[in-house]
């Protein structure tokens, strides 16, 4: 998917930087992601989600608040209100280019945030939260060893995630003074909250409150044992799922959490993670599955291998023409089912082929049929499977064409 940079003026007049992933086709929706608190855009969650957000034909402007990641002005001279004034202002700028926000998602403290900001816009019609506190005060349990030297003197230096930052009393004073509850009460959109259970740092409690104080429509999904800044690829992956699924409901998206912009005709591979393995697979708009490698090949395990894939295609394949077969001549097959095993092998080893040194790719299919099938029905079925067109096409010369899109 195309990512793009963009930089807009936050609520100081300072230049925020932000990256703006789009779908390979058509933009169905936009979205902002709004990162958690001291991180920046480029985070891992922020990454993977949007990444897969924009696969579903989402656009996504992540963006860093001032004074973090790659965004011009002073930390020390944020707080959470400013914050909210900048997804406002994010929110503005994609829509003078033509791109009306109507997804909010916030991880954290970001999705405290939106859930503040999301009345206040009124093209947005979903919101997201993603371990979300409910109440902004709850960040300050990060620092509360320096909230007096904060009272005292009017700041303090205090390390967050192994970096120094500077936080002052006009923060403390903000973050107590939101009413988020009030402001998720009468939001009037679309919620789903998004949180672990074994979150150490903003317990679950805070997602049941948040949820209890909105109103319909509203959703509550667990990630299970994810850690709070979703550092596992695969809980970022599910949440992501999640998200474009649910969100496609509210979106009116016209094909949830699938790929778009697949030309008919064409079957279309997007990388999801320039991280990872995992690849988006799309036939035109309606058909989507996930290819993927092994943990132990530095994959996440979240779909089939690129040789499972080949093996799919000559497993169905075989499958169809024996029955398209067995119709044609109204026998009683009830069922058949298709294993296939693909390795490599000497080719000294194999007694067809033509190669004699070297390995070759070898596909071992196992055919089951069901059915009250006399003897001779059964040997000719599995000739029939010879012929499917995927073996045919295996078994036949090859030439692959390969070109860079212009």
């Amino acid at each position: 998917m195309p990512s793009e940079k963009i930089t807009f003026s936050g609520h100081s007049g300072d230049r925020l930087a932000a990256r703006f992933d789009k779908p390979s086709g058509p933009v169905l929706a936009t979205a902002i992601f709004a990162h958690c608190f001291t991180c920046s855009k480029d985070i891992l969650a922020a990454r993977r989600i949007s990444q897969r957000l924009a696969s579903a034909g989402i656009a996504v402007l992540s963006f860093d608040f001032t004074g973090l990641g790659q965004s011009s002005g002073e930390f020390a001279d944020t707080h959470f209100s400013s914050n909210v004034a900048d997804i406002r202002l994010a929110a503005d700028h994609m829509a003078g280019l033509g791109f009306p926000v109507s997804l909010l998602v916030g991880h954290s403290l970001g999705g405290a945030a939106v859930l503040k900001v999301a009345g206040q816009i009124d093209s947005v019609k979903a919101v997201v939260t993603i371990g979300a506190p409910s109440d902004a005060a709850h960040v300050a349990d990060n620092f509360s060893d320096h909230l007096d030297e904060i009272k005292a003197n009017g700041s303090a230096r205090v390390s967050l995630a192994g970096r120094d930052f500077t936080i002052k009393q006009e923060f403390v004073e903000d973050i107590a003074s939101v009413k988020l509850l009030a402001a998720v009460k009468t939001m009037h959109k679309a919620l789903l909250v998004l949180h672990a259970p074994l979150d150490q740092t903003v317990s679950i409690d805070n997602a049941a409150e948040i949820f209890m104080a909105a109103k319909h429509p509203k959703s509550f999904v667990t990630l299970d044992n994810a850690d709070h800044l979703i550092t596992r690829a695969e809980d970022a992956e599910y949440a992501a799922d999640v998200i474009a699924t649910w969100a496609a409901r509210y979106l009116n998206l016209p094909k949830p959490a699938a790929p778009i912009g697949a030309p008919e005709g064409a079957v279309r591979i997007d990388e999801v993670d320039p991280d990872g393995f995992r690849q988006d697979i799309a036939a035109g708009p309606k058909h989507h599955i996930i290819a993927d490698e092994p943990v132990a090949f530095g994959g996440t395990d979240a779909g089939f291998t690129p040789y499972q894939l080949v093996s799919a295609g000559l497993g169905a394949c075989t499958g169809m023409t024996i029955r398209m077969y067995a119709r044609r001549k109204k026998w009683p097959l009830e069922h058949v089912s298709v294993d296939v095993t693909h390795d490599k092998i000497h080719a000294a080893d194999c007694e067809h082929c033509e190669a004699e040194i070297g390995k070759i790719d070898r596909f071992r299919r196992v055919i089951t049929l069901i059915g009250d099938l006399e003897d001779t029905q059964r040997v000719r079925l599995m000739e029939i499977a010879d012929k499917c067109p995927v073996h045919r096409t295996l078994e036949g010369e090859i030439e692959i064409v390969t070109t860079e899109a212009l």
